[in-house]
């Protein structure tokens, strides 16, 4: 991830990565080739064109004539007889307030179904698909055609043609994923057969109210399970059941500790239980940061050997969860010395409704940056992270940064091309760790050994 020591513009007003429509290639040849064809000719056209697609899987990549930053990148669907409508859900690269500007093509005639978006070479992102196959003539008005397409999302699924794929925090069904050529490489992702695995559990912490009892997860690295072994560096992650849950977070912690990139270290991730409950205790919450720093840290610090030094201690977090990190920093940094914040709520401030409730604006400067310079007594060491299809959260994260900067912090910024997205937050947590944590190697496979 790029450091940021200079402003950017934001969200989707960055340079080149703003989403346009194209037709790529592929797609242009087969209109092409339908044009004035008759429908056996079709049919044996879109036949071939799935057996090609198959091969290639989902999305299609292609060049783009004289734009070697950018790619062409064309979803797909195999529609049928019934299907009248397909709308493509894709983390920020959907405009959730005119949906219809996502709805697929149809090559006449056939059972291809296309939209094709040019988009920067290095974005990765999650995106999910749904179609319309309801009885009735689809809403020619334009407010009636957005409540359709806004009721038909919420069945959206992953692409069945493409096999990687993300859980999603509280939608029904998984998100595909694609990842451009230029996108930051994650050579630690999923299981490595030949890596010592450490050992995770879930663990039930008894905490007091408002939080309570809380289920949370515990990583320990391979071999240092005894009591006798020396304290380890301890990472506290929000959303346990997310992180290791479901995006099993423990096989990158054994590839990056085998790589050499990361020390041998301790991860406790309490779980978010539920909307309400995250709601409630995630963001700039006292209540919460005391758990983590009062009863969590202390739980664990007296059945494995972990460290109390607080430089040798991060706590991280995504969305609501940044602000938890971020929040304990200021609030508790005899306990949390180093903070890694992705993606931020930073428009988040006390006294907002619940989730469901009309909110009011955001304010042109979070409220977490007049917090700042009343923070910490001694300095900390933070890491932000921001995707470039953020919108107000890019200015908002550099807002911060500035001002983290100004109270004597050690601050770094990086962004990717991405959204607001677990499909990038994997490879952002794991970069993040290694620079706060890390034994100063880059994160990747070691180089195989000489012989001889």
């Amino acid at each position: 991830m790029p450091t940021l020591p200079h402003p950017l513009t934001s969200g989707a007003d960055a340079p080149d990565v703003r989403p346009v429509r194209v037709t790529g290639t592929r797609v242009t040849r087969l209109l092409e080739e339908c044009e004035g064809a008759d429908d056996t000719r079709r049919t044996a056209l879109a036949a071939a064109f799935w057996s090609e697609v198959e091969r290639r899987g989902t999305p299609l990549v292609e060049a783009l004539d004289g734009e070697p930053g950018h790619r062409s990148v064309t979803f797909l669907w195999r529609g049928h007889r019934a299907t009248r409508q397909v709308l493509l859900c894709g983390n920020r690269i959907t405009d959730r307030d005119r949906l219809a500007s996502s709805l697929l093509d149809r090559v006449p005639g056939t059972d291809v179904w296309h939209l094709g978006l040019r988009l920067r070479a290095d974005h990765r992102g999650s995106y999910r698909m749904a179609a319309d196959i309801s009885l009735g003539a689809v809403p020619a008005e334009p407010a009636a055609l957005q409540q359709r397409l806004r009721s038909l999302s919420a069945h959206a699924a992953a692409d069945p043609l493409n096999p990687l794929t993300v859980a999603t925090r509280w939608q029904p069904a998984d998100g595909s994923v694609f990842a451009l050529p230029g996108a930051p490489p994650e050579p630690w992702s999923g299981r490595r057969g030949t890596v010592p695995a450490g050992r995770v559990q879930r663990h039930r912490v008894p905490g007091t109210e408002p939080v309570g009892d809380r289920d949370t997860w515990v990583y320990l690295p391979p071999g240092h399970e005894g009591a006798a072994r020396t304290p380890l560096p301890v990472a506290v992650v929000c959303d346990g059941d997310m992180w290791f849950g479901r995006l099993s977070l423990g096989d990158t912690l054994d590839a990056l500790i085998a790589d050499g990139a990361l020390p041998p270290l301790a991860v406790v991730a309490p779980d978010a239980v539920d909307r309400p409950t995250r709601w409630r205790d995630l963001g700039c919450r006292e209540p919460f940061v005391r758990f983590l720093a009062d009863e969590l840290l202390p739980w664990a610090a007296g059945r494995w050997p972990l460290t109390t030094d607080p430089g040798r201690t991060v706590v991280a977090g995504q969305s609501l969860g940044a602000m938890t990190a971020l929040y304990a920093g200021l609030l508790r940094p005899d306990r949390f010395g180093n903070v890694l914040a992705q993606s931020a709520s930073l428009w988040w401030r006390p006294g907002l409704p619940p989730p469901g409730a009309a909110k009011p604006p955001a304010h042109d400067a979070p409220w977490l940056t007049g917090r700042v310079a009343a923070g910490a007594a001694r300095p900390l060491t933070a890491h932000l992270d921001v995707g470039l299809h953020e919108g107000s959260t890019v200015g908002h994260t550099l807002a911060l940064y500035d001002s983290l900067r100004a109270a004597g912090h050690r601050v770094t910024h990086g962004t990717y091309n991405g959204g607001h997205d677990y499909a990038c937050w994997h490879g952002a947590l794991a970069s993040g760790l290694v620079r706060l944590l890390g034994t100063g190697m880059a994160p990747g496979p070691r180089p195989a050994p000489s012989a001889g």
